[in-house]
C-alpha cells in the first residue's frame, strides 16, 4: 500500500512539473458576415464569413524544454461557419495538377478528402534565444505586408486591390512543404509583428515534383521579409521567387506604418512579374482611426497589368470605407462598404457579383465577429 502511494505520488509530481512547463490552448473565431454584391452584369447577396477576421479553429502549444530551448506547435483549420463546413485546403505549390504561371490556377489537394483541414497552418518548431525553425504548411513571408498594412486586414469587402487582383501565384498567402527561420518575433506566434527592433522571415518550400522531368522545380521557390518596429513606426520588406517550367513568378513588396495617436496611417507598394514577362503593380494608402473603443478603416488602393512589352491593359482602383464596433474585447459588430472601379481587361467586382471588363462594382458587409 505504501509502495502504491509513493508511486503515485511521484507520478502526480512528474505529471504536474510536466505540465508546468508546457501549455497548450485551444481557440477560434466565428465571424458571419451579410454580403452584399452589385456588378455591371450580375449581383449577389449572401450569407457568408470572415468579413472582419477570418474564422477559425486553432490549436497551439509551446513546451519548455529548458536551457532557453523551446518545442510548438500550431494546427489552424479554416471555417466556413455560414454553413458548417470546414474550408478545404488547396495545391498552393504542389503542382499536383495543370498549374498555370500565367494566372496562377492549379488543382486542389487530393479532390475528394476535403473536410475540416488544417488547411491555414500546420507547424511544428523549436527555437531559443537564436531564433525560431519552423516546419509544415504556413503563411509566406511575402504576404504578411498584404495583411499588416492593410487597415482591413485583408478580410471581407474591403481588402485591398493589390491582394484581390494579385498575380502572385499560388504561394501569395501560403506555402505547404516549407522550412522557415523566424528571428525577433514571439515564439511560435503568427510572424507578423509587431517586434521589437529589427526582425526577419526566411523561408524555402518545395513543390516535390520527381526528378527529370522538366516540371521538376515546378513550386519550389524562396521567401523573406525583413522588418523594423519602434513605437509608432513599423515599416517591411519582402520578395520571392517560386519557380515552374514555363518560368518563375517574382514578388516584391514594401509597407510602412506610423501611428499618430488620433490614427494610424500606413501604405504598401507591390509588384508582381509572371512567366511571358508580364508584370502587375499595386499600392495602398489607408489609415486606422480610434473612435473610444471604436474604429474607423479607410483605404484606398489600385492594382495595374502591363503586357511584356510594357503597355497598361487594365487598373483596377478601389475604395473602402468600414466602422467597427466593439462590444467586448471578443465581439465586435461591423460595417464595409467598398467601390472598384475597372479600366482596360480588368473586370474586378465585389462579393460573388460580376462586372463586365472597364465597369464598376460595389459592395457591403455587415456582420458580427466573436473570438474564444
Amino acid at each position: 500500500m505504501k509502495k502504491s502511494m509513493l508511486a503515485l505520488a511521484t507520478l502526480t509530481a512528474f505529471a504536474g512539473a510536466a505540465s508546468a512547463q508546457s501549455s497548450v490552448t485551444i481557440w477560434g473565431i466565428v465571424d458571419a458576415t451579410y454580403a452584399i454584391g452589385n456588378g455591371s452584369l450580375t449581383d449577389r447577396t449572401s450569407l457568408t464569413n470572415s468579413g472582419y477576421n477570418s474564422s477559425r479553429l486553432g490549436f497551439r502549444g509551446i513546451e519548455d524544454m529548458g536551457g532557453g530551448a523551446k518545442a510548438g506547435f500550431w494546427l489552424e483549420a479554416g471555417l466556413t461557419n455560414d454553413d458548417g463546413t470546414g474550408a478545404g485546403s488547396n495545391a498552393n505549390n504542389q503542382n499536383v495538377g495543370a498549374f498555370n504561371a500565367t494566372t496562377g490556377a492549379n488543382a486542389a489537394v487530393r479532390p475528394g478528402t476535403q473536410g475540416l483541414t488544417f488547411n491555414r497552418r500546420s507547424t511544428v518548431s523549436w527555437g531559443g534565444t537564436w531564433g525560431e525553425l519552423r516546419l509544415g504548411r504556413d503563411y509566406t513571408p511575402h504576404f504578411w505586408n498584404h495583411t499588416v498594412y492593410d487597415p482591413f486586414g485583408t478580410n471581407g469587402v474591403g481588402t485591398s486591390q493589390i491582394q484581390n487582383s494579385a498575380l502572385g501565384g499560388p504561394t501569395q498567402v501560403r506555402a505547404s512543404n516549407s522550412i522557415g527561420y523566424i528571428y525577433g518575433q514571439a515564439f511560435n506566434g503568427n510572424s507578423l509583428g509587431p517586434g521589437n527592433g529589427f526582425h526577419a522571415f526566411v523561408q524555402m518550400y518545395r513543390g516535390e515534383m520527381p526528378s527529370g522531368a522538366a516540371n521538376s522545380n515546378d513550386g519550389n521557390g524562396f521567401s523573406f521579409r525583413l522588418g523594423y518596429d519602434a513605437g509608432p513606426l513599423s515599416v517591411a520588406y519582402a520578395n520571392a521567387s517560386t519557380k515552374y517550367a514555363a518560368g518563375k513568378i517574382t514578388t516584391s513588396n514594401l509597407g510602412g506604418s506610423y501611428n499618430l495617436g488620433v490614427a494610424k496611417i500606413s501604405a504598401e507598394w507591390d509588384q508582381d512579374k509572371v512567366a511571358g514577362g508580364r508584370k502587375g503593380t499595386g499600392t495602398l494608402l489607408g489609415a486606422n482611426v480610434p473612435m473610444g473603443t471604436d474604429e474607423i478603416r479607410v483605404a484606398v488602393s489600385n492594382y495595374q497589368t502591363k503586357t511584356a512589352a510594357g503597355v497598361t491593359d487594365g487598373k483596377a482602383n478601389k475604395f473602402a470605407l468600414g466602422y467597427v464596433s466593439n462590444l467586448s474585447k471578443r465581439t465586435a459588430l461591423y460595417a464595409t462598404y467598398a467601390r472598384v472601379s475597372n479600366s482596360g481587361i480588368s473586370a474586378q467586382a465585389l462579393n460573388g457579383s460580376t462586372t463586365a471588363a472597364g465597369g464598376s462594382s460595389t459592395g457591403m458587409d455587415f456582420g458580427i465577429r466573436h473570438s474564444f
